[in-house]
């Protein structure tokens, strides 16, 4: 009997295929500094910020030198802000919480959600929200998936992930989890949906 649902975050619950793209395309706007340019300087960071090691506050100054500028971080925070919710899926997360726990599974920096945790009242909709950077573990290994198991109280064969990226849906997978994939590109959540009840998920109006 299934009892939890996972949702991944960027690609997902959000239009923006990651995270990252959201902030380095927002900044990259504001500032007229190549995209390119923006992207490498936020890259070199990327594990670090995904796995918990820093922070955004603390790479900041560094992040200004490599892109010729000083900047406020309060540009950081509007990037945060400018994330593309993909209100669809909220509509689906919140049918599935009347008879399922429901609660995301993402690889980010935890700066950033916090953030998007306070803007959108995130802990409200979700049950539990399981972030790299608090665990300090990524997709690409079991531990993420354990922690979201444990802090949910259900059995692998129990839980549903749902994921824009086919190489996420490995491991959990091989847990024992059953996985459906998003295609973030076509973005049809009702294609979603019926992948969902093939698995065994109950939806009611979605």
């Amino acid at each position: 009997m299934l009892k939890a649902v996972f949702f991944d975050f960027d690609g997902v619950l959000t239009t923006d295929k990651t995270g990252s793209a959201t902030t380095t395309h927002y900044i990259s706007q504001k500032t007229g500094i190549e995209l390119s340019t923006v992207k490498a300087a936020f890259a070199r960071h990327n594990t670090a910020l995904t796995l918990g090691k820093t922070t955004h506050s603390e790479i900041w100054r560094q992040l200004c030198d490599d892109l010729g500028q000083s900047l406020s971080i309060s540009l950081l925070h509007e990037a945060f802000e400018s994330t593309p919710l993909n209100k669809e899926m909220f509509t689906l997360a919140r049918s599935l919480r009347q008879a399922y726990l429901v609660g995301i599974i993402t690889d980010n920096k935890k700066d950033r959600i916090d953030y998007l945790r306070r803007q959108h009242n995130l802990d409200a909709l979700f049950d539990f929200v399981i972030v790299s950077a608090e665990v300090g573990s990524d997709k690409g290994e079991q531990s993420i998936f354990l922690t979201a198991l444990r802090s949910t109280g259900v059995k692998a064969s129990e839980a549903v992930f749902i994921d824009n990226n086919k190489e996420n849906l490995m491991v959990p997978s091989a847990l024992g989890m059953k996985t459906c994939f998003h295609d973030d590109e076509r973005n049809d959540v009702q294609v979603l949906v019926k992948l969902l009840q093939e698995l065994g998920v109950a939806i009611g109006d979605a």
